[in-house]
């Protein structure tokens, strides 16, 4: 598996993605997912891919001279829109060879992707590409994507990304979105590619691959930590059965009539529980009960 995150700012774009393909117990698999199409002054693009990893770059190589029917090919393409088109048309082509091949011996069809970056004369543009090769594009309402094990690291890119957030600050945040993943999945791990550009720049500005030994990802994975638990300490416990208007923090007060849903005995036990229970001791003779 894997995990991938890209963020779509005013300032920019930040693309964040892991390396493990294989985590098994005696073979762990690293490739790197993040894949760069540049011509500095023109055009800066940026490819995460999850899924299959034969597929992915199946797609990767043949997008380095696909041509869609206008002839353009994504070193030409007039728009981010129609990149995305021509990358969806890759991912069809390589379907249409290799789905009848692979369904013979059970292997589903599977890859996901974002792609996102510049092309000169418009904004930034983020998008999400799907194995049928169609797309969503990434809006002000959700400035972020996500592939792979999402999940673990989406709780705090909600909470602190926004259109406005800085560069820095989306980096940051992308780190510690990873890093909650990579501590509750064993199929996501290092070295990390992490790419920040800085909008209208039309070439890469920040790159940088994170392995074990790199001291700004160490400082978080420790800090982090660290921090959490600082404020989840700093988090009153509840306080049950207690007035609302005399104690803070009530979780059940005095006048609540919470019950749970009871499965009712089964009527070889509607005598109770403790009488049969009794029965069981006195039979065994271990009870330690005095007659």
């Amino acid at each position: 598996m894997t995990y991938c995150v890209a963020m779509r700012l005013d300032a920019g774009l930040v693309f964040l993605s892991d390396s493990r393909t294989n985590a098994g117990v005696d073979h762990v698999g690293t490739f790197r997912k993040m894949s760069v199409f540049e011509v500095p002054g023109d055009r800066m693009m940026v490819l995460l891919t999850a899924g299959n990893l034969a597929i992915s770059q199946s797609v990767r190589q043949l997008l380095t001279d696909y041509k869609n029917k206008a002839g353009r090919s994504l070193w030409t393409a007039s728009s981010m829109y129609e990149a995305a088109q021509i990358l969806g048309e890759a991912i069809r082509t390589v379907h249409e060879r290799d789905s009848a091949a692979l369904d013979k011996f059970g292997i589903s069809f599977n890859a996901s992707m974002i792609f996102g970056g510049q092309i000169k004369g418009e904004r930034c543009r983020l998008f999400q590409i799907y194995s049928a090769g169609n797309f969503i594009e990434s809006q002000d309402e959700s400035v972020y994507l996500q592939i792979g094990e999402a999940k673990y690291g989406k709780p705090i890119i909600d909470r602190v990304v926004s259109l406005d957030t800085s560069l820095d600050e989306a980096a940051k945040c992308a780190l510690i979105s990873m890093d909650s993943t990579l501590r509750s999945n064993i199929s996501v791990g290092l070295p990390l590619d992490l790419l920040v550009y800085e909008a209208d720049k039309l070439a890469v500005t920040r790159f940088v691959t994170i392995d074990e030994k790199n001291q700004y990802f160490r400082m978080i994975r420790d800090t982090w930590g660290e921090q959490l638990k600082r404020v989840f300490d700093g988090i009153a416990d509840p306080v049950w059965d207690a007035a609302p208007e005399i104690v803070g923090n009530v979780l059940r007060n005095t006048n609540m009539r919470s019950k749970p849903v009871r499965v009712p005995l089964p009527e070889d036990m509607s005598g109770g529980i403790l009488p049969v229970a009794l029965q069981a001791l006195a039979q065994d003779g271990t009870g330690g009960l005095q007659q």
